[in-house]
């Protein structure tokens, strides 16, 4: 006894769009799947009690254009007024970075947050880092948001890479003397974030 044939496309619709349609359902549940479901360390950030990975770029309002360094043995030797050195801020305490991207109004508010936050906390060290995207729309965020924090410009992803970034905004909370205490990869208002910098002690 055979079994029942393929499945028929609804009536009045073409085979053609039928099966288009059923393909992109599939792609739909295959990028839910591996984007929702996911427990890969991306999902997380990196483990608490982790070195924070140390990094420098240049800064994306100055003219200075190149890779990021993020060589272990090399990063913290890569200094000056254009760059945006991990180690440098975590010489003088506790950090807090945070990664976005631009066209992202929610990770522009995020910024937004750690800037009006920041000034409450002298002795911890903000940066931001902009993930890809085009440099010029980094300017014009950094100056029309009035950003007077630190903002690294990853052009090709390495950092966000070694961070173990896969949503924005991502927030990485370092506690004084270099060592990860946690991420937030949720939106954060000025109180919650205030308690969390607090925390870092």
């Amino acid at each position: 006894m055979s079994g029942p044939g393929p499945p028929r496309p609804p009536a009045g619709t073409s085979r053609y769009t039928w099966i288009v349609g059923v393909a992109a359902l599939l792609v739909l549940a295959y990028i839910t799947l591996n984007t929702l479901g996911t427990d890969k360390p991306g999902s997380r950030g990196i483990e608490a009690g982790k070195p924070m990975p140390p990094f420098a770029v240049p800064l994306a309002t100055s003219d200075l254009s190149g890779d990021a360094q993020v060589d272990p043995e090399k990063a913290c030797g890569v200094r000056g007024p254009k760059i945006l050195n991990s180690c440098e801020l975590a010489d003088r305490g506790p950090v807090v970075l945070a990664f976005f991207a631009t066209r992202s109004k929610r990770c522009e508010r995020q910024v937004d947050v750690l800037e009006r936050v920041r000034r409450r906390f002298p002795d911890v060290g903000f940066a931001a880092v902009s993930v890809r995207g085009n440099r010029d729309d980094v300017r014009r965020l950094v100056r029309t948001r009035g950003w007077r924090m630190p903002v690294g410009y990853d052009h090709d992803g390495a950092v966000s890479n070694a961070y173990a970034v896969a949503i924005c905004p991502t927030i990485t909370f370092v506690r004084r003397g270099g060592k990860v205490a946690g991420t937030s990869l949720s939106m954060l208002g000025e109180a919650a974030l205030a308690r969390r910098v607090k925390a870092l002690g």
